[in-house]
């Protein structure tokens, strides 16, 4: 299956290599570009991405925004922003808003296309020490979030894990049970805590208290 990729910044260099990079592979391809957010939803209305990448700071609309009016799609794709600065406090917003891991635009070329293949995939947290680190800038939450308190303890462990990056497969040999019982955790986790997908998860984690960044 060739995933299909939308490319959202407003620096035509950055947009060029980065469709170089994607496009180089035999199963990726880059459906269309954007140089505003507010060009976004409609072209990934029209082409059905799977992956956005996402430049957080852009013109008209911010990449925020942009990825809020994404994920409030029936059927929206997953959202990886690529940014400059690693400790831009609008990169960890944009998690909030539903972002599904970020990226430096330095990063080299064969790290770029695992990080949207792992963000199409969802089993993995995209570099969950600079994910941590974001967190701990915050101030903490005002209280718990909806949803900790129904985990059973077996889920918490699976979420604890969560934030260290684990895989599925990691967390079952760490807890030495089976991958389709990782996975049912899991799928519990991410519904009781109404998250998409497991970095939002993970922000829920940080952000209620349940796991410390520090």
């Amino acid at each position: 299956m060739t995933l299909r990729v939308v490319i959202a910044d407003d620096e035509d260099l950055i947009r060029t290599g980065l469709r170089i990079i994607i496009d180089a592979e035999p199963d990726l391809t880059v459906v269309g570009e954007a140089a505003d957010g507010a060009a976004v939803l409609p072209l990934v209305r029209r082409e059905r991405p799977d992956v956005v990448l996402m430049d957080v700071r852009m013109p008209a609309l911010d990449g925020i925004q942009a990825t809020e009016r994404l994920l409030a799609l029936d059927a929206p794709p997953k959202v990886l922003v690529v940014t400059t600065f690693e400790n831009d406090d609008h990169v960890y917003d944009a998690l909030r808003a539903g972002a599904s891991g970020f990226l430096l635009k330095r990063t080299r070329p064969d790290d770029l296309i695992k990080a949207v293949k792992l963000v199409a995939a969802g089993e993995s947290l995209l570099f969950p020490a600079a994910i941590r680190a974001l967190a701990g800038r915050r101030p903490p939450g005002p209280g718990r979030v909806a949803g900790i308190d129904r985990l059973t303890g077996r889920e918490g462990d699976v979420l604890r894990l969560m934030t260290k990056g684990l895989s599925n497969h990691e967390i079952a040999a760490e807890l030495v049970v089976s991958q389709e019982t990782v996975k049912t955790h899991v799928g519990n986790v991410l519904a009781k805590l109404g998250a998409r997908d497991r970095t939002q998860a993970v922000i829920a984690a940080y952000e209620s208290g349940f796991v410390s960044p520090r």
